[in-house]
């Protein structure tokens, strides 16, 4: 792929988070606040997600488990 054409899509895609965000009429020391916080909160969802959902989902796996009970074989 051109590097020139994945800049320009990168730069794209910085555009439409400030058109989202309406980051674009920030002063520079305000936008750089907000795009702080927002990694620091981006960051902390993507942590949080990663230690507590397997978690969960090994707990609601054996949570039905013993609701539905071990599954019989199959003599075939």
């Amino acid at each position: 792929m051109d590097v020139k054409r994945v800049k320009d899509y990168l730069y794209w895609l910085y555009y439409q988070y400030q058109l989202v965000t309406c980051s674009y009429v920030l002063e520079p020391w305000e936008q750089s606040m907000f795009h702080t916080i927002t990694v620091t909160v981006l960051a902390m969802v993507v942590y949080t997600a990663y230690v507590f959902v397997p978690i969960h989902v090994r707990l609601a796996l054996e949570f039905f488990s013993q609701i539905f009970g071990p599954q019989p074989e199959s003599t075939v």
